[in-house]
């Protein structure tokens, strides 16, 4: 123990652990602070990657949709639209 306080009675080492525990621990950049920056940095990024992929989707179905009768068919397949005068059953399989 001895060994190490002479080292501490070191002006430029005492000031320089103290400058690390500062910036390590105190500062509004700390250690915590730039770690969970960057998980939420990640989580960011795999958000776009999914956005994007459904963007593609999204612009794929709508190149397809150039008529009218792929709007209608797409109307009643996916949206579950149905006409005036009929009647849309929906059957759940358990």
């Amino acid at each position: 123990m001895i060994k190490y306080l002479r080292y501490l009675r070191n002006k430029y080492i005492l000031t320089s652990v103290l400058f690390a525990l500062y910036m390590l621990f105190l500062d509004d950049a700390d250690i915590f602070t730039i770690i969970r920056q960057r998980v939420k940095y990640n989580k960011l990024i795999h958000e776009k990657e999914a956005v994007q992929i459904k963007y593609l989707e999204t612009k794929q179905t709508l190149d397809q949709l150039t008529n009218l009768e792929a709007i209608e068919r797409f109307a009643r397949e996916e949206k579950m639209f149905k006409r005036d005068d009929e009647d849309v059953f929906i059957l759940v399989y358990e």
